[in-house]
């Protein structure tokens, strides 16, 4: 007979896997660990992903994961999610709220402008309320707390790749964000 943190756990993993299913059913893209604490949202897709690869499957997700891992993240411990749906379609903002909820990350970080768009569309009224002009604009470096969630826009991860100095723009960036558990 299961334990009471058992069955806890256990009903946990099945709301999830029963909100991701709903949102996969609507055209949703996500990969990764659904119960990691980063998640990733792209807005413009490479070709690979246009075909039907998972996000951040190419060149930008094996960098975005090194980059994690040297900051002292596991390897594995993060999500990504696109924000077009499986037919090209922009992500409708309150999908998007859900996509985020489900998948319930500490930190989320938007890898290009579209992305920080997109996040800006779906959490208009609570970056509104935020004191900092910067952080209410998602500005590209800037850590915003967002109910409870830290965001940060890297301002367009993919295409920094092929630029050895943008490279370390985006490092400098990423390295913005502090620690779980540490304040911002």
């Amino acid at each position: 007979m299961p334990s009471d943190r058992e069955a806890r756990r256990d009903a946990y993993v099945a709301k999830t896997r029963s909100e991701l299913a709903g949102l996969a059913s609507e055209g949703v893209c996500m990969s990764g660990n659904s119960f990691s604490s980063v998640l990733f949202a792209k807005g413009e897709l490479n070709a690979g992903e246009k075909d039907g690869r998972p996000v951040l499957s190419g060149e930008d997700g094996t960098a975005l994961r090194k980059s994690l891992e040297a900051l002292g993240y596991a390897p594995e411990d993060w999500a990504a999610l696109s924000c077009s749906l499986d037919t090209g379609e922009p992500l409708p903002a309150q999908t998007l709220r859900r996509a985020v909820a489900a998948l319930d990350p500490a930190t989320l970080i938007l890898c290009d402008e579209a992305a920080a768009a997109a996040a800006r569309e779906a959490y208009a009224d609570e970056l509104a309320a935020l004191p900092d002009f910067a952080e209410a604009m998602l500005a590209p470096g800037i850590v915003a707390l967002v109910l409870g969630m830290r965001v940060l826009n890297l301002g367009g991860f993919e295409a920094a790749l092929a630029d050895k100095r943008q490279k370390q723009v985006m490092w400098a960036r990423l390295k913005r964000v502090p620690p779980l558990g540490e304040p911002i």
